[in-house]
């Protein structure tokens, strides 16, 4: 152990923490977390109580969602334990899930909880020096009782099977707070079915949003509220970490002592409703600022914020995705400012913002909640409302409160945007409600972009939203704003956004129908043939013009011609990766990458000897690859995902990607099977299947069984000298060979193990993966795709 583990070691002080199995009833679940450390050990239940039935049916999919409701408050202790086991029924994307946003909260915590100062910490943890690290998770993470790698919770083999969701239906994760209710108010105002969900965590939080409960709950039918008693079970694993102040509640502050992944656990609490109801769109209330990425002498990190940030956003929805529920999610109020939401809140909904309560220390009186008038929350919302001239009595604050609050903003300051602070103290000053004061926290100065829309790229794009909602949304923001500003560069630059091209852009994450097609392809005659214009050679140069604008996607297939034995043909290679390349398209939501022109032609010297077998040598392809890529990423295409059907090509394939990345700083990346083989493999019966055998061979069956002469197919396994060489080995090295002095067919596998069925299973599976990796890629930007070793 290095002396920088060690620093951290001293934070390892829970030995195993064990979370489930859950036990699931018709309203409730409940997960048991039992946690041993040299000292002590103990248990307490977790529980989520609903006031609706939501778990009937299949058991196994309830168990499953009920596991990862329970699990996601552990999240926040991989960097405090040896061990922490989950037991119960997760599949393979709840487990990269779990894994991956443990790694992301365990690196806030570090750096938010630990490296910066925390009033809640004693002893050496309060001085803990800096350590960079590439994973802060410092227990083992295990699972026990889950189905095999691949296989969906439940019945093995089964996959989990939804309700398909429908996505003019809207789940608003519900609170006292300014976000949750002007979303909700603006989804109404637009007409749409619109279902606010409360989570009641056990404590005073829950005042926050009693107000506003109690007004939903005798005005909207489709409220909906969830009980939990997380805030308890928090309390109750600080008592088991000995760096932290064990008279924390007595500590007054505007942070928890040590948990980060918060939203989470309200956000999988609201799922079960958004399953029983149908509702394909979740919209959590977050504004501009909340999406930021920052560091912390050398360490990367999201302010504390990660789980409120587009980036959460997007990470959710593609987890959706793969569990296959037709969910995403997002927030409406992305290009917004704090300050611009309290306006448009106070200005157009004053019957809803009269329930807003945001504070860290309201109280009971007179029948309702009330903010105390002291705390920051309460200067900073103070603030914002006179500054528009809007009256904060409106939600319950006194005059002596409004004045406290006005001066402390000045001298005390607001945990918040800078320019948004500034650009209040400006209005306010304008209204001569700013008190000048000596050393001022926040000094007046004018901002107009905080009061306008700002579309940044990665914070707040409009394709951020869905298409559907984009042209009402805004057209009822532009009238409490001041105009609308894209980012370009480091500047603000002022613009139209309903006149702009993004407006048309799919939304990364449309839910597909029932029937597997999307509302636009619903609206096409049904005798129409497929559109195709993802085939880039198909296309005019206008047409290609607009695609470019709306996808950054592109895939490239590049093949051989080469001999494949006597009962394959010549461009089986080429072939292969064209269709591949076709077909992962066609699978994937709109907007659909492009397909770029097959590469016929590759590195098959090797091949030489047998006639028909065209070469071109590896410089040639990697720098007909390298020019290829650039001209594509001066056309807008910022992912160039390279689809190899002949594995001699891979070095130069390899290395062009290397150059494309170093000069036009795109992402590149080179599939020659990788994302399937090992799943390929476990299909084949023969060892040493490498060219024109049991694989490639099912593989044309499957789609051209007219150019495979089957009678002319032989068995030509070849054996190696040496493990080491045998290149069907995961212990090989790589060496290069004549064919001829191998195979005096060509083959090297057995074509006669071949079959259709076979055929069809590999190309499902390389397909699948290909669509479920490019829609990753589609949904995320160069910043996640190259940072995701935090997320």
């Amino acid at each position: 152990m290095n002396a920088e583990d060690d620093q951290l070691a001293l934070l390892k002080v829970i030995n195993r923490l064990e979370v489930g199995p859950v036990r699931v009833e018709k309203q409730r679940l409940i997960v048991p977390y039992t946690v041993e450390t040299s000292a002590k050990s103990g248990s307490i239940d977790l529980i989520y109580r609903y006031e609706e039935p939501v778990f009937e049916g299949r058991e196994h999919e309830h168990l499953n969602l009920a596991g990862m409701i329970g699990a996601q408050l552990a999240l926040n202790y991989g960097l405090f334990c040896e061990r922490i086991v989950f037991r119960g029924a997760f599949d393979s994307a709840d487990r990269q899930f779990i894994l991956d946003m443990m790694a992301n909260t365990a690196r806030e915590i570090y750096v938010k909880k630990l490296l910066e100062p925390n009033p809640f910490l004693v002893g050496e943890a309060a001085r803990i020096p800096r350590t960079k690290r590439d994973n802060y998770v410092q227990a083992q993470v295990e699972f026990e009782d889950a189905p095999a790698q691949g296989q969906a919770a439940g019945s093995p083999g089964a996959e989990a099977s939804y309700p398909q969701a429908d996505p003019s239906r809207y789940g608003v994760l519900s609170s006292g707070g300014k976000d949750s209710l002007l979303s909700y108010a603006l989804l109404k105002e637009i007409g749409l079915d619109t279902h606010p969900i409360f989570i009641n965590e056990s404590g005073r939080h829950w005042f926050t949003a009693l107000n506003a409960y109690r007004y939903f709950q005798e005005k909207v039918p489709e409220t909906a509220r969830v009980w939990t008693n997380s805030d308890r079970l928090f309390s109750w694993m600080l008592r088991f970490l000995p760096f932290v102040r064990q008279d924390f509640a007595n500590v007054r502050s505007d942070d928890y002592p040590i948990r980060l992944w918060t939203v989470a656990v309200f956000l999988f609490g609201a799922l079960p409703l958004l399953r029983k109801r149908g509702m394909g769109r979740l919209v959590i209330g977050d504004e501009y600022d909340t999406t930021r990425r920052l560091s912390y002498q050398g360490i990367t990190h999201y302010d504390g914020l990660y789980d409120q940030s587009r980036y959460f956003d997007n990470a959710m929805s593609r987890y959706f995705q793969r569990k296959g529920w037709g969910i995403s999610q997002f927030s409406l109020l992305r290009p917004l400012s704090e300050l611009s939401i309290q306006k448009i809140l106070a200005e157009r909904y004053p019957d809803l913002q009269q329930h807003q309560v945001s504070c860290h220390a309201t109280h009971q009186e007179g029948g309702r909640v009330r903010p105390c008038g002291n705390c920051e929350k309460c200067r900073r919302i103070v603030s914002m409302l006179v500054a528009f001239g809007n009256d904060p009595g409106n939600c319950g604050y006194t005059p002596e409160q409004i004045e406290r609050c006005l001066r402390a903003f000045v001298e005390k300051g607001v945990h918040q945007e800078k320019a948004v602070a500034e650009h209040a103290a400006f209005l306010l000053k304008a209204q001569g409600r700013y008190t000048e004061s000596p050393g001022a926290a926040i000094v007046p100065r004018e901002h107009p972009e905080v009061v306008k829309l700002r579309y940044d790229p990665e914070r707040s794009p409009i394709e951020g939203l869905p298409r559907d909602l984009r042209r009402p949304l805004l057209s009822i923001l532009s009238e409490h704003t001041e105009g609308a500003m894209r980012r370009t560069g480091r500047s603000w630059v002022d613009f139209d956004p309903l006149s702009d091209a993004a407006l048309a852009r799919p939304y990364p994450f449309d839910a597909v129908s029932s029937q597997g097609q999307k509302s636009d392809d619903r609206k096409r005659p049904a005798n129409s043939p497929p559109e195709r214009n993802h085939i880039l050679g198909e296309l005019t140069w206008p047409e290609a013009q607009k695609r470019f604008r709306e996808v950054d996607v592109a895939l490239l297939p590049v093949g051989a011609t080469e001999q494949h034995g006597h009962h394959l043909p010549l461009d089986t290679d080429a072939f292969d990766a064209g269709y591949l390349a076709r077909k992962v398209a066609e699978g994937c939501n709109d907007p659909k990458p492009l397909v770029l022109p097959l590469i016929p032609y590759g590195v098959s010297y090797h091949h030489d000897d047998f006639t028909g077998t065209i070469s071109i040598s590896p410089g040639t392809l990697s720098k007909l690859i390298y020019e290829i890529g650039m001209s594509v990423a001066r056309h807008g295409i910022t992912k160039l995902f390279i689809i190899n059907g002949h594995g001699g090509n891979a070095p130069a394939l390899h290395f062009a990607a290397q150059m494309i990345n170093r000069d036009a700083r795109i992402f590149t990346c080179v599939d020659s099977g990788e994302t399937s083989d090992a799943d390929v493999e476990a299909l084949a019966e023969t060892p040493s299947d490498v060219h024109a055998g049991e694989i490639e061979t099912s593989t044309t069956l499957a789609v051209r069984p007219h150019l495979v002469r089957m009678d002319k197919a032989r068995r030509a396994v070849p054996r190696f000298s040496s493990r080491y060489l045998d290149f069907s080995s995961k212990r090989s090295v790589d060496w290069y060979a004549r064919t001829l002095k191998i195979s005096k067919s060509g083959v090297m596998g057995d074509p006669t193990k071949a079959s259709v069925e076979k055929g069809r299973k590999i190309w499902d599976i390389m397909v699948r993966n290909l669509i479920e990796f490019v829609e990753e890629l589609k949904s995320m930007t160069l910043d996640e795709i190259h940072h995701k070793h935090h997320m």
